[in-house]
């Protein structure tokens, strides 16, 4: 994730938003020009962006309607790894370690697939 100031970030709201993208590149050009968002690569795999309002990234992979990734922000990674559980969801990575903090994905009832960060 994109390095943020913590007090921006609010438990278990939606944080960050992840595309997939067959060229990262036009990606990157199209989003700057549109909205001025600003990039931080992360190899040539992933970038990672900064607008006003969000933040987000684009992994390399063919685009796929509905595979845009919500992922909430955290205080408490396990605590709410807990609740997902306890609320019926299904854990479909488990916790890891990424550049910036951890994460795990989930689905949740409908099989919508989202993930929770943090630091």
């Amino acid at each position: 994730m994109t390095a943020l100031n913590s007090q921006k970030l609010k438990h278990e709201q939606i944080q960050y938003i992840e595309f997939l993208s067959k060229n990262l590149v036009q990606a990157k050009n199209f989003y700057t020009n549109c909205f001025g968002w600003k990039f931080t690569d992360y190899g040539a795999q992933y970038t990672a962006f900064a607008g006003d309002y969000v933040d987000g990234g684009f992994a390399y992979g063919e685009p796929i309607n509905g595979s845009i990734l919500i992922i909430l922000y955290s205080v408490d990674i396990e605590a709410t790894k807990s609740k997902v559980v306890n609320a019926g969801g299904t854990i479909v990575k488990d916790v890891f370690s990424f550049p910036g903090g951890k994460r795990f994905q989930f689905t949740d009832l409908d099989g919508y697939e989202l993930a929770v960060w943090t630091e």
